[in-house]
């Protein structure tokens, strides 16, 4: 149950502060107000502060402290991983290779690498949304100096086989970056047995704050930084640090290990029975993303005959915080690129469905949303121009 009686299955969205975190953020807000890079002692609390943090995430994703850069958010890090890349060795060649189900601020940040003269290999995902490896081995070219494939997608959940491509781009001489964004928590995450150069975090959908994210940048990887101004981050990223953030997302990675044994077969059960329970309820919907090789925690569908929006109003009036997709786009009227370029109808595309849980979740939330969805969906298919029209058919 979320807050104020609602409950919440936004998770790949956002995450709730979690109080331990909170509880480590709030010196930082009031008393140890300290720039770390000052030189007294209440600056050094801060500084030390800040490098516990980076030791906590480093050693999660079984990196050293100093392949850590903190960032504004995840989109940042992308942005500073592919950008900064292409300009680094720009000399050597110009083509990158991403794919047609990446994350905005991978997709916009590749836009703008090529009116800036790069040239974008986008490749496409089969039905289960699945990049393969073959595909990237097929790409490769002589100038391909980035790879930049998300490891799970933030829609639909699928896992996608970046030990692989890291492998691949290695004997190859390619850069290859990874959005970690939602996998990090959920899926084991060792940048060596990845084979990647840089990796994107972020704290907000790991029950840290937002505003603070953090990029893997393997030693020897030297993308050209975004921000300029100062020496702070190793010199990587000019601003002063958001002390409390960084703090935020370092307690936060360090309960992920903590409490992962217990949390996450609890949070696959429960998304387990939402997509059982959906699959069973309501006929014409099908689960999107791989069957198996999918996060623990998105369940996503495509419901047929109706508009996502109406059903996402409709679940919110009984309470029921959900998404149509990612929170990044939900404000627009257009439907998933990412079913869009797995292949499902455009009409289809628009009754799209993610439920995305967390350790906060109960099987009473799960009870509440499987009493309450069908409902909704039949009402709405009622109402619907394209039941009536599929009811002529014959189809339904």
């Amino acid at each position: 149950m979320g807050v104020d009686g609602l409950i919440y299955f936004d998770n790949a969205a956002t995450t709730r502060v979690d109080p331990e975190v909170l509880g480590a953020m709030m010196p930082f807000l009031q008393d140890e107000f300290g720039n770390p890079s000052s030189v007294y002692q209440l600056a050094a609390r801060s500084r030390a502060a800040v490098e516990e943090a980076r030791e906590h995430v480093a050693r999660y994703i079984g990196a050293s402290a100093r392949e850590i850069v903190f960032t504004g958010c995840g989109s940042e890090a992308d942005n500073y991983a592919i950008k900064g890349t292409a300009w680094a060795l720009a000399h050597k060649g110009k083509h990158i290779i991403t794919s047609g189900i990446e994350h905005h601020a991978v997709l916009d940040a590749c836009l703008a690498l090529q009116k800036q003269g790069f040239e974008v290999t986008v490749l496409p995902p089969d039905t289960d949304g699945v990049i393969h490896p073959e595909q990237v081995a097929e790409a490769v070219r002589e100038d391909t100096i980035l790879c930049t494939i998300m490891h799970s997608n933030n829609e639909v959940g699928t896992v996608q086989p970046i030990a692989q491509i890291g492998a691949l781009c290695r004997e190859r001489g390619v850069v290859m970056h990874t959005d970690a964004v939602q996998s990090l928590g959920k899926v084991d995450l060792n940048v060596d047995e990845l084979n990647v150069d840089l990796l994107s975090m972020s704290a907000h959908k790991v029950y840290g704050p937002k505003g603070v994210g953090a990029l893997y940048i393997r030693k020897g990887t030297r993308p050209v930084r975004l921000i300029d101004g100062g020496g702070q981050e190793q010199g990587k990223r000019a601003g002063t640090e958001n002390v409390s953030g960084i703090v935020g997302m370092g307690k936060a990675v360090e309960l992920l290990a903590k409490r992962a044994a217990t949390d996450n077969p609890r949070i696959q059960r429960l998304c387990r029975r939402v997509i059982d329970g959906i699959l069973e309820r309501i006929p014409h919907t099908q689960l999107t993303g791989h069957p198996e090789r999918r996060l623990l925690n998105i369940a996503s569908f495509t419901i047929n005959y109706i508009e996502g929006e109406g059903m996402l109003l409709s679940l919110d009036l009984y309470g029921i915080c959900a998404s149509s997709g990612s929170a990044c786009t939900s404000g627009s009227l257009d439907p998933s690129h990412v079913l869009l370029a797995m292949g499902r109808p455009h009409a289809v595309s628009h009754g799209s469905l993610r439920i995305s849980l967390s350790r906060t979740n109960t099987d009473a939330d799960v009870d509440a949303l499987l009493m309450s969805l069908p409902g909704f969906v039949e009402r709405l298919r009622d109402m619907s121009p394209m039941w009536a029209d599929a009811q002529k058919k014959g189809v339904v």
